[in-house]
């Protein structure tokens, strides 16, 4: 009688990821967004001018008025003015105008946790 002995064989698969990473996602899709270019150069520069610029203005004289935050702001704004007057590709402008929108929230977040006062008016 013969007994044979019966492996079983269960390989497993294991995936690596060899994905893009999340930046190289971004500037690929700002790339993408070369034909769209006039719009957002005047959604830059409409916002930051008329929007963003000014909420953060108005944040930083309601809670004190401090200076070491007008550069900041001023900065913000130029960088991405500058950006877009340069006529740089989308793949530049784009990452600035989010960096500069990231400045924006973060003076205001600072001015926000100093707390507001009618002191500097």
């Amino acid at each position: 009688m013969e007994t044979s002995i019966q492996h079983v064989f269960n390989p497993t698969q294991t995936r690596t990821k060899t994905g893009i990473s999340l930046w190289k996602r971004f500037i690929h899709w700002a790339d993408e967004q070369e034909e769209n270019r006039f719009g957002w150069t005047a959604f830059a520069i409409t916002g930051h001018g008329c929007v963003f610029t000014i909420v953060t203005t108005m944040v930083i004289l309601l809670t004190g008025n401090h200076f070491i935050f007008w550069p900041f702001a001023i900065g913000a704004m130029t960088t991405c003015l500058i950006a877009n007057l340069a006529a740089m590709p989308t793949r530049i402008t784009i990452p600035v105008f989010f960096f500069s929108l990231l400045v924006d929230l973060a003076i205001i977040g600072i001015c926000i946790g100093n707390g507001f006062t009618t002191r500097g008016m």
